[in-house]
């Protein structure tokens, strides 16, 4: 097993490859201010970019401001966002979560972040209901904000999973604080941005669920299960007596 050292110093080897092949620094995909992109974060979850991104415009072209969407129906609010996963359940969880913030800090902003480190920051974004790990590290990363948070979404974990970064029996909710942990604690908003770029594009285009080109990785010397799957299967008989398999 690695140790703490042995999966830092991995870690960065594997950030500087795939930025040699994906391009760092990433340019940021948008910039919207923290609360929209709480809102936009929370119609992503399990959804693809096309879809989550429509709906948050049918959302905004229908609401002149997010106060107007806590007060619309809930149904009003659905159809809008039918195209994303599970909209029966974000539609109500958006409002309640808009209500929340309103509720505790006095005002539909979330702003007043950028005056918190990232610690205490999450700490306030998780505090609602609704509100997990990979959303409060959306915000402070991706929005206006340009804090130094880094989330975890399907794919980086998948990446993460397979190059033994992580166990595999980690959740992307815990997998955030261990891949935090395993980078520079002075890096910048911009590096740990790339890095969740990076890994989520390698799982994108490389580290697929199913059917990984494991062949054409630049990471295959590094990642256990790329090994595994490159390895030509023993042949009948042939399995040494003094090494038994694991069952």
């Amino acid at each position: 097993m690695d140790s703490v050292d042995d999966l830092a110093r991995k870690a960065l080897v594997i950030h500087r490859r795939l930025c040699a092949l994906y391009g760092c620094p990433i340019p940021y995909f948008h910039s919207l201010d923290p609360l929209s992109e709480l809102v936009s974060s929370l119609l992503s979850h399990r959804t693809r970019n096309a879809e989550s991104g429509r709906a948050f415009k049918a959302l905004r072209a229908r609401y002149p401001d997010w106060a107007a969407l806590i007060e619309a129906p809930t149904a009003e609010v659905e159809a809008l966002i039918a195209g994303v996963t599970w909209p029966e359940l974000k539609a109500p969880r958006i409002q309640a979560i808009l209500r929340a913030v309103r509720g505790q800090h006095g005002a539909l902003s979330l702003d007043f972040l950028g005056d918190l480190d990232v610690p205490a920051a999450r700490a306030w974004l998780e505090a609602i209901p609704g509100v997990g790990p990979k959303t409060s590290a959306a915000v402070l990363s991706f929005s206006t904000l340009r804090m130094p948070a880094l989330p975890v979404d399907s794919h980086h974990h998948r990446v993460a999973q397979r190059t033994g970064l992580i166990g595999p029996r980690v959740d992307v909710g815990p997998s955030h604080a261990i891949l935090r942990a395993q980078l520079p604690p002075d890096w910048s908003a911009q590096a740990l941005y790339d890095n969740h770029e990076v890994l989520m594009l390698h799982g994108q285009r490389c580290c697929h669920h199913r059917a990984p080109a494991c062949g054409r990785c630049p990471l295959l010397d590094l990642c256990p299960t790329g090994l595994a799957r490159q390895a030509p299967p023993a042949a009948e008989g042939t399995r040494s007596c003094a090494a038994p398999q694991p069952t």
